[in-house]
């Protein structure tokens, strides 16, 4: 004898999953990315721009969270992240490389 359990589809299932990875790691690489990116190019001394950074990593983390189980489906949640994550990325290395001139 089977048991349906709570009645939910494996498909949601799997789609809540993936949101919740979503929010978890790609939250954190957002959040990571804003950091370093505020640290490299606020106009303030090192240690006021790293602090600065770090605080409202916990901003860009809490709305990268909002985000993934506000959109319409998992691949929207991933895109969301990782692609402002990248765009981060590439102006870190931009920013890192013309201070390192």
């Amino acid at each position: 004898m089977t048991r349906k359990i709570a009645g939910l589809s494996l498909s949601y299932r799997l789609a809540v999953t993936s949101r919740s990875l979503a929010a978890l790691l790609g939250g954190y690489l957002l959040a990571s990315m804003a950091s370093v990116c505020i640290a490299l190019l606020a106009p303030l001394p090192q240690v006021d721009a790293t602090l600065t950074g770090l605080l409202l990593s916990f901003v860009f983390y809490l709305l990268a969270f909002i985000w993934c189980f506000a959109c319409r489906s998992a691949w929207r949640a991933w895109l969301g992240v990782l692609a402002p994550s990248m765009l981060l990325a590439v102006t870190n290395l931009l920013a890192y490389r013309m201070q390192t001139l």
